[in-house]
């Protein structure tokens, strides 16, 4: 195990509203026609806070990440009353990064000026497509001027910046994907996050995927489409740090490598869930998904957890495996190794790297290959199995 204060603590803050449900997304976000009471809500975070404070005792925190739904539906008054909440539980150093997810619909925008004032320093649009047609598709609630303006407005009130967009389109050739990427590398300031389509079960997509009224590229399509990707970003200087993950060097999302570097993290609000290191093991844990239930329990109990796992050293070190080979840095041996008490299975390490899908770095870290970042889930199932 590594001592904790050679590894991150993250606080993640999930707000679980949205304006809309878009018909490809299947995170725990809910939609409200009635205004929700944020002063409550802003309670029952600091509830929660003092809770998860009891559990891991003191704590340098080296990111905080609102993510949602849709966070810049907040005032800024209450993200900055959370994050005094966060100040107030653990210690949290003045030049942390504080990302804040964002929809650039002009109304949002507007307020970035006082999530900036509230400490936010890193802003992560959901900007999806920049093409009107595809963002109607997508059921996103702005069009492509709006796109622009919050991606120009968010670049003069923030240090630092990234947005998403959504590739592997029905209907998408490689041509028009590396035109519109193109032109998203010049708009972006130092990172990016490129994640191809995917039809999740439960979601609208996914009736009409399975109905045939949505087709999406094929394999070989889909790979090409990663592979044109790779190689554009990393031309323009926005190299792949993680499978769908792209920054100038040194502007990596301090917060996600958290998550891949399987260090500790507080979820804080509804379907929030966490990792907590004590002094032998770690505990996952999942908040109830529902942001009601969740405010009523927290009100009751202190906090909004549904269930608390106990993780032996077999299941970190599955997760460990899962995270660390997202990474362009790759997994790091030695932990490996630290929870389980032996090596990677050197036949199947073996057989993956002889097929150009595992590679080591040294002694001290096994990494995919490009090649095997396209397969990257057949990968982690063969060399876990």
């Amino acid at each position: 195990m590594r001592h904790q204060a050679d590894a991150g603590f993250g606080v993640y803050v999930h707000w679980p509203f949205c304006a809309a449900k878009c018909p490809y997304c299947d995170f725990n976000s809910h939609v409200r026609h009635r205004p929700v009471d944020e002063g409550r809500f802003v309670a029952g975070f600091e509830r929660e806070i003092r809770h998860m404070r009891s559990m891991t005792g003191p704590r340098t925190v080296t990111s905080v990440f609102f993510g949602g739904g849709t966070p810049s539906l907040m005032a800024a008054e209450t993200v900055g009353s959370i994050l005094s909440a966060i100040a107030n539980a653990w210690h949290m150093p003045d030049d942390i990064e504080i990302t804040l997810e964002a929809n650039p619909s002009s109304v949002e925008a507007e307020r970035f000026r006082g999530y900036r004032a509230a400490g936010v320093n890193r802003v992560s649009l959901g900007v999806q497509a920049l093409d009107d047609t595809d963002l109607k598709f997508l059921g996103r609630l702005h069009n492509t001027e709006e796109a622009l303006r919050a991606i120009g407005l968010a670049r003069e009130t923030f240090p630092r910046l990234s947005f998403d967009l959504i590739y592997a389109r029905p209907g998408q050739s490689i041509e028009a994907w590396t035109g519109e990427l193109d032109r998203a590398i010049g708009l972006a300031a130092d990172h990016l996050s490129l994640y191809q389509l995917t039809i999740e079960q439960g979601t609208p997509f996914f009736e009409l995927h399975r109905s045939g009224k949505l087709v999406v590229p094929d394999g070989e399509l889909s790979a090409d489409l990663y592979e044109a990707t790779q190689e554009l970003t990393e031309a323009r200087g926005l190299p792949a740090y993680e499978v769908s993950n792209h920054a100038v060097p040194g502007a990596e999302s301090q917060h996600n490598l958290t998550y891949w570097r399987y260090d500790d993290y507080v979820g804080l609000g509804a379907g929030a869930h966490g990792r907590l290191s004590g002094p032998t093991d770690k505990t996952g844990t999942i908040n109830h998904r529902l942001p009601e239930r969740w405010l009523e329990q927290v009100e009751t109990l202190g906090h909004g957890m549904e269930t608390q796992e106990h993780l032996d050293a077999g299941s970190q070190a599955d997760e460990l495996m899962l995270m660390g080979l997202r990474l362009r840095e790759g997994m790091d041996l030695a932990r490996w190794h630290s929870l389980t008490g032996r090596s990677v299975d050197p036949d199947k390490e073996g057989f993956l790297i002889s097929h150009g899908l595992l590679e080591r770095l040294g002694n001290s870290r096994l990494r995919c290959t490009p090649a095997g970042m396209m397969v990257l889930d057949a990968v982690v199932a063969d060399l876990a199995a």
